[in-house]
């Protein structure tokens, strides 16, 4: 039996239709494992130790009562066996001031993902070290060479905040546009911050954004998420409609290219956004579409991910 503490948000905005923490814990629990609960804030440290004021999780399938929570103690991190960072972006100070307090743990504790790698692996810009596999892009806050790009692409490109999540702050520029202005001044900052720039891939209108979930290295299944009509994003939050997706053999060279990086970074739950022929973006903070997944392909991705924690665990001990 294992302790497994999820550090992540409220249990009262877990959604039981569609949050993935939710179904590991249901297949935590099915296993006989124990689950714990805490907030990022509930993390300390003293003396060098790095502890957890947590509460015993219990969870079911059940939309009057999906979860109970015992009574808050103090407890080692080093006392569970692994310790999931499942906090939903965005990626601030306070993340990364976790991050540290995880990297204290002893290494006989599996925690998933590596805090360093959660913190080196920017959403965003970790998938531009793979030039060959992302659309031509551009990562800057100067007007200028953002209007010099958009001029490159043929006059269409998309931009996004280097920070943003669910598609927030996404927006497509397009020469003519009155626009225009604003909105690079609206993303930027007036250029005080760095946004990411990229040419624009007309296949999301017609294949959508593909979410891939990647367990230790490997392609376990797919989405692709349609924008709904005269939007340009195709991310749940602002009205996406999953459908089924199969993995093309460009998905799976994809997948090859990066294995090796995710291994040795200790990324071991990963969700890849692909569209078209492109990779756009890497998400390991807390990546989320297993349930809408296991529903369209009839997969159980959550076994893999226990199977994955009960070998880490048993290699550490």
């Amino acid at each position: 039996m294992l302790d497994i503490l999820y550090v992540m948000d409220p249990m009262t905005t877990v959604s039981i239709d569609k949050d993935t923490t939710f179904v590991f814990q249901l297949e935590a629990q099915r296993r006989g494992h124990r689950n714990f609960h805490c907030l990022a804030t509930d993390l300390s440290m003293q003396d060098g130790r790095p502890f957890a004021r947590c509460s015993r999780l219990s969870v079911a399938r059940v939309r009057h009562r999906p979860f109970s929570l015992g009574e808050p103690i103090s407890r080692s991190l080093d006392s569970f066996q692994c310790v999931l960072m499942r906090r939903d972006p965005p990626f601030d100070m306070a993340y990364i001031f976790a991050t540290y307090l995880l990297e204290a743990v002893r290494n006989t504790t599996f925690v998933m993902n590596r805090p360093q790698s959660l913190r080196d692996a920017n959403e965003k810009l970790f998938a531009l070290r793979f030039t060959d596999l992302v659309p031509p892009s551009l990562v800057t806050g100067h007007a200028d060479q953002i209007k010099a790009f958009l001029s490159e692409q043929g006059g269409q490109v998309v931009i996004k905040p280097l920070d943003g999540a669910g598609g927030e702050g996404v927006f497509l520029l397009s020469h003519g546009d009155q626009n225009l202005n604003a909105i690079i001044e609206a993303v930027t900052g007036h250029g005080r911050r760095y946004a990411l720039v990229q040419r624009y891939i007309p296949e999301i209108r017609t294949h959508g954004d593909k979410r891939i979930i990647v367990v230790d290295g490997k392609p376990l299944g797919a989405t692709a998420r349609m924008p709904p009509a005269g939007e340009l994003r195709g991310n749940i939050h602002v009205g996406g409609v999953c459908v089924a997706s199969e993995l093309t053999p460009r998905d799976l060279e994809i997948c090859r290219r990066l294995e090796p990086e995710f291994k040795n970074r200790g990324l071991y739950f990963v969700g890849l956004d692909v569209i078209g022929d492109y990779l756009t973006e890497v998400n390991v903070t807390s990546p989320t579409g297993v349930q809408e997944i296991n529903a369209l392909n009839g997969v159980c991705i959550e076994f893999n991910v226990l199977e994955l924690i009960e070998q880490r665990c048993a290699a550490a001990r």
